[in-house]
């Protein structure tokens, strides 16, 4: 069974960093594309990032580049993303789903972690 376990939201000032982690098991991790999509209150799904199965190419939505990094530990089967320079237009349930090159799996997300960026 696909299980996917997000971390480390929270909320912070405008500005702030916080580093979000998703722990995975059920499949072999490091096969696949792993996302990082968010659903800010009252809004559809949107995407932010995804990285290769190796970890040695990452993606980033236009709203959130240079300002946040992903990145994947396949030995730990977890997939962390980085957000600095947080702005409250960042505030989110953050998931982490699986998928392949083009697209994401959205059965596979976990319960999501929170990120309330506000002053």
């Amino acid at each position: 069974e696909v299980h996917l376990v997000e971390s480390g939201g929270g909320s912070v000032q405008p500005g702030g960093s916080l580093r979000l982690s998703c722990a995975a098991s059920g499949f072999i991790f490091s096969t696949y594309w792993m996302y990082w999509v968010r659903q800010a209150p009252g809004k559809g799904l949107e995407w932010v990032s995804k990285i290769s199965n190796s970890g040695g190419t990452g993606y980033y939505a236009d709203s959130v580049k240079g300002r946040f990094t992903i990145s994947r530990d396949n030995a730990k089967n977890t997939v962390y993303l980085q957000m600095n320079s947080l702005k409250p237009a960042d505030t989110a349930v953050y998931y982490c789903m699986r998928g392949d090159y083009g697209n994401w799996d959205y059965d596979s997300r976990g319960q999501g972690t929170q990120v309330t960026v506000s002053s």
